[in-house]
């Protein structure tokens, strides 16, 4: 009986610091640009900056990352790489798959050089697109 108490007081404590350390993060974007490879396989040239005042999020809860665009895009993460952080830049880099099944990496970049601005990158094989954000 003993043991059953303490197995249960175990659990209860595992899934509460489970939930702990899951958060959601919003942010908001102001533009976004998209660069492809050309026929040739060589990368083009960045388009346009376009305005945009979407919502994105992401959920360590759920694995995901949510962009709420006029077509909105779901990407679930597979995996979570290491922080990297140099003088430049902090970067937090996901392994996601679209709500298509294209394997993709997002990644969130803060530009500590440039007052701290944030974006978030989703590479594909044959296109980038970069979003500029800020949090919520």
């Amino acid at each position: 009986m003993t043991k059953t108490k303490i197995f249960i007081v175990l659990l209860f404590l595992a899934l509460g610091l489970q939930n702990s350390y899951s958060q959601n993060y919003k942010f908001k974007t102001s533009g976004f640009s998209v660069l492809e490879k050309t026929e040739k396989g060589k990368w083009g040239k960045w388009s346009d900056l376009d305005l945009v005042n979407i919502l994105v999020t992401l959920d360590t809860n759920k694995n995901r990352i949510v962009v709420y665009s006029q077509i909105i895009q779901l990407f679930e993460i597979i995996d979570y790489q290491p922080v990297e952080e140099n003088d430049a830049d902090v970067v937090y880099t996901f392994t996601c798959k679209d709500n298509e099944g294209v394997n993709c990496t997002v990644s969130i970049i803060t530009r500590k050089k440039q007052a701290n601005r944030k974006q978030m990158y989703i590479n594909y094989d044959n296109r980038i697109i970069v979003y500029n954000i800020f949090n919520m």
